[in-house]
């Protein structure tokens, strides 16, 4: 009786063993904290849990396993499973899916911006150019357009942007340095000191930005429709913890993409409907450029950039004018459907 004990035990022990070297985790690298940028993280890591019957668990860290900027370096290394980071942080390793980061390419709505990125992501130069990082495209971080808050009187003619120091990225940033202003490209989290200290007169945000990284408590006005571009923010997963799940697991991953998605839109939809109350609660004056000057920013800023980006791509290897008129007919065909 007592082998016949002693062996339940071990098999039971055994079992638990198994059990346990069974389950997968992953550690995801996001920053700042939990808010509308992060939620389909949050809402993928809770559907695969879900799915999997916890099986597969996915750990969201806000800052603590990497800085921002350091996201794709950290996948590339597979020191986590799981980040999102943005294309103008580091554009020299993300060259192809800057095209999403263009100036003035006429995105109007989250839906748009989900459209354009997943066709983007999807494109065989995109792929090629993550794999050298180790990375698999997941899903994209769709954000409405940038706009500017300041201190001080209102910019609301092109001629005032002259010397403005702006804390804008990527394709933004070149944007407003043809305008004459002065682009510097603080992390969103450095954009408040910056703000506070007068490294920059104002930040250039999405909403949700502006809220989480306390820049809209700085600022004096908002520019409600200057509407010049957003940045792309992909969520990504390193190739080999991809491959190394079961098949179950990778249907409990890629399914929950478009419900993670819709859960992102409902939210960010929420917080636009209450942005008017935010600014009203905190003083801040609303701005509005005619279409004169929105036009003449459109003319001094996007031609130029569009025109440069694909030449310099082309000279890289990299198809632009492919990826460029990509993004173009799918906007059509996004428009079309609705």
């Amino acid at each position: 009786m007592k082998n016949m004990m002693n062996g339940a035990a071990v098999c039971a022990i055994s079992l638990a063993f198994a059990s346990q070297a069974a389950a997968t985790e992953w550690n995801a690298s996001v920053w700042g904290k939990r808010r509308a940028f992060t939620e389909h993280v949050e809402k993928i890591a809770e559907l695969v849990s879900e799915k999997t019957g916890g099986e597969f668990t996915i750990n969201v860290s806000y800052g603590g396993l990497s800085k921002n900027t350091d996201n794709l370096d950290g996948i590339s290394i597979g020191a986590f499973e799981m980040a999102q980071f943005c294309a103008g942080y580091h554009a020299d390793k993300n060259r192809a899916i800057t095209v999403l980061e263009l100036p003035f390419l006429g995105v109007d709505t989250l839906k748009e911006e989900v459209a354009v990125s997943r066709a983007v992501y999807a494109h065989p130069a995109v792929a090629k150019e993550m794999a050298q990082w180790n990375a698999r495209m997941l899903m994209t971080s769709p954000m409405p357009q940038y706009n500017l808050v300041g201190t001080g009187e209102p910019r609301d003619t092109l001629d005032k942007f002259e010397g403005m120091r702006v804390r804008a990225t990527g394709g933004l940033g070149k944007a407003f340095e043809a305008v004459g202003g002065v682009p510097t490209s603080v992390t969103s989290s450095e954009a408040y000191n910056a703000m506070e200290s007068g490294v920059v007169d104002t930040v250039a945000f999405a909403q949700h930005a502006h809220l989480s990284f306390g820049t809209i408590n700085k600022a004096d006005w908002w520019t409600a429709n200057l509407n010049p571009g957003t940045v792309n923010c992909p969520v990504v997963v390193n190739i080999d913890a991809y491959d190394a799940l079961s098949d179950a697991e990778k249907t409990a991953l890629d399914s929950s993409v478009d419900e993670a998605l819709d859960h992102y839109l409902a939210n960010y939809a929420e917080l636009l409907a209450r942005w008017d109350s935010v600014l009203a609660e905190k003083g801040v004056e609303k701005v509005m450029f005619t279409p004169e000057v929105i036009a003449e920013f459109k003319t001094k800023a996007a031609d130029p950039a569009r025109e440069e980006w694909i030449k310099d791509m082309e000279a890289q290897g990299i198809p632009g004018q492919e990826l460029y008129d990509l993004v173009v007919t799918t906007l059509e065909k996004e428009r079309a459907s609705n």
